[in-house]
């Protein structure tokens, strides 16, 4: 059995090695009908494009995503070449958690805001919004929550519209796939229209994909005030993004939100297991991330912990110096790992 693997996925050669050596490592933009031709399976991220150019003279049966986002999966090619898919769903929701928890407390230090006097609106309430809200309560915000096709399959309750979240909040965060039709599309589903209809000039944050924010619309609403500030991670055109955007932003990360080393071994396994899933193979993995460079962690209280595990104002910063640099910032990405890693010494701030 040939497997094709992108080369930046963690923790999966030794692994891999369990169920075939025949593997070919590439980049996820090399990806190409030549190289697939002869392989089985693929394990891919979101850089390569899974459809019928890539694919209609392969032998592929199988492939596997090691990631929650599937925009780059052509769902409708694959059912009709019998090609089986599947991707990581919420393998990434805590380390999103953990980005938007860390965004959230670099404001109130930086920004000075109460946040137990602030309304969050989640837009997407999925495995990650999920994590996210539980990070929002830890905080102590007042949370609304916008999900309309779980609202219409379980019902109204704990869901608002998309215009009450505008007319309510104060951060507005966004965890939506990316979708172009339907009722339901969240293609530019924060436009010129959307950012003209919010109340609380919120601080808009976007970790899904940079498609649901109209670029042209956020800076024409931070330039106006009308949105006091931005944490975007996700961009139109990546890697080519907005610098005008990135400059303007509170926060500007190269797509890494969900980078922590746990969030990607969770990708990982989940990969290999739907791999041997549909193989009906039987192997048992164990991924485990690298230990933090400090395990032991000395704070003067848990939000102080919580930074040091984590400030990703070291990673806007860098993209800020060196936008060219987006895709290297992402694909050689530093250790980083999750509350669960460390142990807190508690000390009384002098």
């Amino acid at each position: 059995m040939k497997i094709i693997i992108d080369a930046k996925i963690p923790y999966i050669k030794d692994a891999i090695k369990q169920i075939t050596e025949d593997v070919v490592y590439l980049p996820g933009n090399a990806f190409t009908a030549a190289a697939v031709k002869d392989a089985d399976a693929l394990i891919v991220r979101t850089r390569t494009t899974c459809d019928a150019a890539l694919l209609q003279n392969s032998r592929v049966k199988f492939i596997a995503t090691a990631t929650i986002g599937y925009d780059h999966i052509d769902q409708q090619y694959l059912q009709k070449a019998g090609i089986t898919w599947k991707n990581a769903p919420g393998c990434n929701a805590a380390s999103v958690a953990q980005y938007i928890g860390s965004s959230l407390l670099l404001l109130e230090r930086d920004k000075k805001m109460v946040l137990q006097n602030l309304t969050i609106g989640i837009v997407g309430v999925g495995h990650v919004g999920k994590e996210v809200k539980k990070m929002a309560e830890r905080l102590g915000l007042h949370i609304l929550c916008c999900d309309p096709p779980r609202a219409a399959q379980e019902g109204p309750d704990g869901f608002v519209s998309l215009a009450t979240i505008a007319e309510q909040c104060d951060i507005i965060t966004f965890h939506t796939p990316l979708s172009r039709l339907g009722k339901d599309a969240t293609y530019h589903v924060a436009d010129s229209a959307f950012f003209a209809s919010t109340m609380h000039h919120p601080i808009i944050i976007n970790t899904s994909r940079g498609e649901v924010i109209d670029t042209t619309a956020l800076l024409t609403a931070l330039e106006s005030h009308q949105v006091a500030d931005a944490i975007i991670d996700v961009w139109e055109e990546e890697p080519s993004i907005n610098t005008q955007l990135l400059q303007r932003v509170f926060l500007g990360t190269p797509h890494i939100a969900g980078y922590s080393a746990d969030g990607k071994a969770n990708a990982t396994k989940q990969a290999l297991d739907a791999l041997c899933d549909y193989f009906h193979l039987d192997y048992p993995f164990h991924i485990e991330p690298p230990a933090p460079a400090k395990e032991l962690l000395v704070a003067t209280s848990w939000k102080d912990a919580f930074l040091q595990m984590y400030n990703p104002l070291e990673d806007s910063n860098r993209l800020k110096e060196s936008p060219d640099k987006f895709e290297f910032f992402r694909g050689n990405y530093p250790l980083r790992r999750e509350e669960k890693a460390y142990t807190i010494q508690y000390q009384t701030a002098l």
